[in-house]
């Protein structure tokens, strides 16, 4: 149970600081932990080595989801920003997906409000919407297509030429 002061805290910063006991094995116990409670660490291309070292998978966006997606443990542990996380708990709904730091953001997935781009879509309609995987699930749920840097391009062309697109988020 964490106190008020904690829940403030954790609003806050997005994570809780807490002291380690320096007598502890962290890879140790991150390592029975994970056995114990049936989870997965995934963490990103991005994520500094020791986290790397410890994790299960290591990859970009695409193939973090992909292994999200197919899991069968209890609990993904997503070392990446939060956008990662809401995709794999869109491709995995049964598991419980935990993200260690709240505020994890990507500058690309902030840039597209939700808000803004819902109004910007029904000024749109006849605009088929495609949205880069590093959208937040509320953007992905106004999208018709989803795609990621390496399928981009074949997804865009797969439209006739005169299909007008919304390439979200990117503003060009």
């Amino acid at each position: 149970m964490i106190s008020e002061v904690e829940k403030i805290k954790l609003t806050e910063r997005g994570f809780l600081e807490k002291a380690i006991d320096p007598t502890i094995d962290l890879f140790e116990e991150i390592k029975n932990l994970k056995k114990k409670k049936k989870a997965i660490l995934l963490a990103h291309y991005y994520q500094d080595e020791d986290i790397q070292d410890i994790a299960d998978y290591i990859g970009d966006s695409l193939g973090l989801a992909r292994e999200a997606e197919k899991t069968n443990a209890d609990i993904i542990v997503f070392a990446g920003v939060h956008f990662m996380a809401e995709t794999a708990k869109i491709l995995n709904p049964s598991r419980k997906v935990l993200i260690p730091d709240l505020k994890a953001g990507c500058s690309l997935s902030d840039s597209c409000p939700p808000k803004l781009f819902k109004k910007f879509k029904e000024d749109h309609p006849d605009h088929i919407v495609i949205s880069y995987i590093n959208c937040s699930a509320e953007i992905k749920a106004l999208s018709d297509v989803i795609c990621t840097s390496s399928n981009a391009k074949s997804i865009v062309e797969s439209f006739p030429k005169d299909q007008p697109i919304i390439f979200a988020p990117d503003k060009n």
